[in-house]
């Protein structure tokens, strides 16, 4: 929560920052004391709705070992728990990755490595400039789109057999900057702190 790791730019901007500590390190994360901090914002509470077009404009950070993402969470997820509330993530960027942007959709059955994903490569690095990353959400289809571009659509004939379509109620938003992972893996030696996550704007259409 410390408005070091997430801050109005005062250009019109909310920045997500990742900071790499120095030692002494006092804070605790899973793998020890935390070498990095970053942040994740969520609407969890604040602002949910069912169905409609999703979209952020971000200029997302570069590097090996940064990841980030705009995405969605079932609002019954402290009652059914993940992935029963279902996933939609609208953008991830991994910086080994640096010209692949994906868009995915978990579910019970089809989560973390198993969720049904697309992706999209550009010509240039995805970091070098802002970009609009968006979902169009409607009853049995979810479609995902880049600067206006669609690549994918996903309905319940794209799921494994027998799996459940769990997009069927109120979503809410989070947008976040992680640092390390199993999927993009951890910063080495040619990566760069701080790093920033640009949001110019999130905007939500009723559909």
């Amino acid at each position: 929560n410390s408005t070091e790791n997430a801050y109005l730019d005062g250009n019109g901007n909310l920045v997500i920052k990742a900071i790499k500590l120095n030692a002494p390190l006092t804070l605790d994360c899973w793998y020890g004391k935390c070498e990095y901090t970053s942040a994740r914002l969520i609407t969890k509470g604040k602002f949910e709705q069912k169905y409609g077009r999703f979209e952020a404009r971000i200029k997302v950070p570069k590097g090996q070992g940064m990841w980030s993402a705009f995405w969605m969470l079932g609002n019954d997820i402290d009652r059914v728990g993940w992935a029963e509330c279902g996933e939609i993530d609208i953008l991830e960027n991994i910086g080994k990755e640096p010209k692949t942007v994906y868009g995915t959709i978990h579910g019970p059955g089809y989560s973390g490595d198993k969720g049904i994903s697309s992706h999209v490569k550009l010509k240039k690095a995805v970091g070098d400039d802002f970009h609009i990353f968006a979902t169009e959400w409607s009853e049995n289809k979810i479609s995902f789109f880049i600067d206006g571009k669609h690549y994918k659509t996903l309905t319940p004939k794209d799921l494994p057999a027998g799996k459940k379509w769990v997009y069927d109620h109120p979503f809410f938003l989070l947008l976040n900057f992680a640092i390390g992972g199993p999927w993009g893996g951890n910063p080495d030696k040619t990566s760069v702190f701080p790093q920033e996550m640009v949001i110019d704007y999130v905007r939500v259409y009723q559909g």
